[in-house]
């Protein structure tokens, strides 16, 4: 029978975060899946942006209005 639960180890023990429905002195075979976040390395908006490599238009932040709806670009008068 396989049974996944949820625990928490704090140091010495583990204790699961849910009853556990096993009769005293049954062997199991524990597997450790961390689930913790502070061992994902987490990647920014901005480095996962200039990874991508893009192209564009030097204007893009000043103009979006006229390359997104074709209105009259920021320093064209």
């Amino acid at each position: 029978m396989l049974n996944a639960i949820d625990a928490l180890f704090d140091g010495q023990v583990f204790h699961p975060e849910q009853p556990v429905t096993l009769k005293a002195n049954t062997r199991v075979r524990i597997i450790i899946e961390n689930l913790s976040s502070e061992e994902k390395e987490s990647t920014s908006f901005l480095d996962t942006a200039e990874s991508l490599n893009l192209d564009g238009y030097s204007d893009w932040s000043a103009n979006i209005d006229y390359y997104l709806y074709g209105e009259e670009k920021e320093n064209e008068s």
